[in-house]
């Protein structure tokens, strides 16, 4: 084990996007017609996996499952050619692939809606193996899959003195009680309501759109500024903001310093659409730190 490089190990959804992008968001009941069709890889997990291996220094592993299915051959294939260790993506008999139907329209916005196949196989047991192999130094975890595959991910890390990141999305019943088990968590402004009192050791990464991000802990706050860009499409923004804020803390980065790496990053990843195809590699990223872009 000691041999080993220091490893992220991503538990969370892995997904096919079907995405129609370039017209208006329909409302309920509302047929919409117009826009251009493309499939990509996704889901919350995998998307978070990608983002931190174009920048990590160190092992990506992802944890999940796929259908049995030609999708679910391609999304794990899609997962491997980025350098991530897909040994514990399992590969759930007579279960569909997950996919998410997402509608993009001419800013950027979008609506999405994820029928969740074969990441409901991901289970307490399951991770709990997978982890006690990869023996992770950080290990982050999103709402996309079983509650209780979370849960055995935060009591592991908790027992073995590993840094645990949640990400409370999407918000279940459940995420508060989650977040109290986590060192960090990284709520949007609606999730963060829905969390209640978290104790204040608890460092709380509230993401707050083109605003940046505001940093809760100790019973101080810190605001992160946003940066200035063009948005195509905000598919996966968070996602990017959550691997490389992950890749950042595996390499012991400052807190502060590894939230303003994946606000660069999420900012360079809504300039291309797509939920993976605008995350930056790590030169790409230095290159963005080095740069202006960022909003007052």
């Amino acid at each position: 084990m000691s041999d080993r490089a220091p490893t992220l190990a991503v538990i969370g959804a892995i997904n096919v996007d079907l995405v129609i992008t370039g017209a208006a968001l329909p409302g309920p009941g509302q047929t919409v017609v117009g826009g251009t069709f493309a499939r990509h890889d996704g889901g919350k997990g995998g998307n978070q996996a990608v983002a931190a291996a174009r920048v990590a220094q160190g092992r990506v592993a992802m944890i999940g499952a796929v259908g049995d299915d030609p999708l679910g051959v391609a999304a794990r294939e899609a997962l491997a050619s980025e350098g991530i260790d897909v040994d514990h993506v399992t590969i759930a008999p007579r279960m569909a692939t997950g996919v998410a139907l997402i509608a993009v329209d001419p800013i950027g916005e979008n609506q999405i809606s994820v029928a969740p196949g074969a990441n409901a196989a991901v289970t307490g047991r399951t991770v709990e193996a997978a982890l006690e192999d990869l023996a992770p130094s950080v290990v982050l975890a999103s709402l996309e899959v079983p509650e209780s595959a979370v849960r055995a991910a935060a009591t592991w890390s908790h027992a073995h003195d590993t840094r645990f990141v949640m990400n409370p999305a999407p918000s279940t019943e459940g995420a508060g009680e989650l977040a109290r088990m986590a060192d960090v968590v990284t709520p949007n402004e609606t999730e963060l309501a829905g969390l209640g009192t978290l104790p204040s050791s608890i460092a709380i990464v509230e993401t707050r759109g083109a605003e940046g991000v505001r940093i809760h802990l100790d019973g101080a706050t810190e605001d992160i500024p946003g940066r200035v860009v063009e948005a195509v499409d905000t598919t996966g923004a968070g996602d990017c903001f959550n691997g490389v804020l992950a890749a950042g803390l595996l390499e012991d980065l400052p807190l502060d310093e590894a939230v303003r790496r994946a606000v660069a990053a999420a900012a360079a990843s809504v300039t291309v659409a797509g939920a993976r195809e605008g995350m930056p590699t790590r030169t790409e990223l230095e290159r963005l730190l080095a740069g202006p872009g960022v909003s007052a």
